[in-house]
């Protein structure tokens, strides 16, 4: 059976800690990338960006999937794709874990991935 799916809503945890993140959005996405390719786990990582953070490359361990528009739309998209593999996903975004629940997928918050300063 394939490894659970880690959907990563990329601007709402690059944006979860104030650490100038504004003045470069592609590097503060490329060190949250960094941090994922660096966790423990089995399961397969997928790191969704949108906006000016595009452009940043996948690595091993952690898959870069740029939203074509809204990145809420885009990871809605992959929750339903990967429902029967079962997907956990990443963000603060209350209406968008309502939106990924009504499809089974689970809920973490950014701290699952970064944790504060």
């Amino acid at each position: 059976m394939a490894a659970r799916v880690l959907l990563v809503d990329g601007a709402n945890v690059v944006g979860s800690v104030p650490d100038g993140w504004w003045r470069d959005r592609r590097g503060a996405a490329e060190r949250l990338r960094d941090l994922l390719a660096a966790r423990e786990g089995d399961e397969e990582v997928v790191l969704v960006l949108e906006g000016a953070a595009r452009g940043v490359r996948s690595v091993p361990g952690v898959r870069v999937d740029e939203a074509p528009g809204s990145g809420d739309e885009r990871i809605v998209e992959l929750a339903a794709a990967y429902a029967e593999r079962g997907c956990t996903v990443v963000t603060a975004d209350r209406e968008l874990r309502e939106r990924v629940r009504a499809l089974g997928a689970d809920c973490a918050g950014p701290r699952t991935v970064r944790p504060a300063p």
